[in-house]
This record gives C-alpha cells, structure tokens and sequence, in this order.
C-alpha cells in the first residue's frame, strides 16, 4: 500500500466533497512513526497515535468498493491499532453533511463532544461544519 494508492483511493471517495489528499502529504504523514495506515487500496483509514489519544485522521473507500463493510472494517482495524499503541480513547473529526459516515460512526459509538463551525469547505455551496466524535477503546 503505497502513498499513491492511498491517495488514488482517497481522491476518488472524497469526489465532490473536498480536495482528496496528495501521495506526498500522505508520505508526509507516514513518516511520523506516531501515524499508521490499517487497510488496502480499496479502502484504508490513516490515524495517529499520541500517549492515550488517537486520532482518525481519514477513513476512505472506493466508490467501487462501498456497501461491502471495508469501511466498518477498516475503523475496527485503526481502533484495534491504536489499543496496541497505547490509545485508551479515539477522536475523529466528519463533516455535518456527510450522512453515511455519520451513521457508520454512530452505530460503531462514537458521540458527538464538540461542532467548528464552517471547518469544511465545499466546491458548490458554503463552508460546512465539522462534528468532533470521541469514543473510549476498550
């Protein structure tokens, strides 16, 4: 899984929504032994992992490849990696409109601690506010 396969994969999942993440600032990030990547090509999560804290910095999937559980999967995965890395609660931030993530988050228990008001912005309309989401790793 190269950075430009997570960032092919993270252009196409985030068409019409934002600007997908560059190889090169995925490779950026990779090379913070803090930041890890759980998943494959068709779908992937990028988190940190800082003392007790991580933080889901993106969870993508292939429009080809939704609808299968990869995105399930690959949040269990990054909670399973950062309970190896010390991580005793998870963060992540989503954008407010942004539905089936929001329902994918919630039924796996994230809750809503905090709203950035305009975080987001978007191609066709105004900004959009981001949702902070925590949940304790058991």
């Amino acid at each position: 899984m190269t950075p430009e396969d997570l960032a092919r994969t993270h252009a196409r999942a985030f068409t019409g929504q934002s600007r997908g993440w560059s190889a090169q600032e995925i490779a950026d990030l990779m090379q913070s032994p803090l930041v890890f990547a759980v998943g494959d090509a068709r779908a992937f999560a990028l988190g940190r992992a800082i003392a007790d804290e991580a933080e889901l910095l993106t969870l993508a999937t292939d429009p080809d490849h939704r609808r299968k559980g990869l995105a399930r999967a690959r949040l269990a995965a990054f909670e399973a990696a950062a309970k190896a890395r010390g991580a005793r609660i998870a963060f992540l931030e989503v954008a407010a409109d942004n539905a089936g993530a929001r329902a994918l988050y919630d039924a796996a228990g994230y809750v809503q601690t905090a709203r950035r008001r305009g975080y987001y912005a978007r191609p066709d309309r105004g900004p959009i506010d981001a949702l902070v989401l925590q949940k304790p790793i058991p």
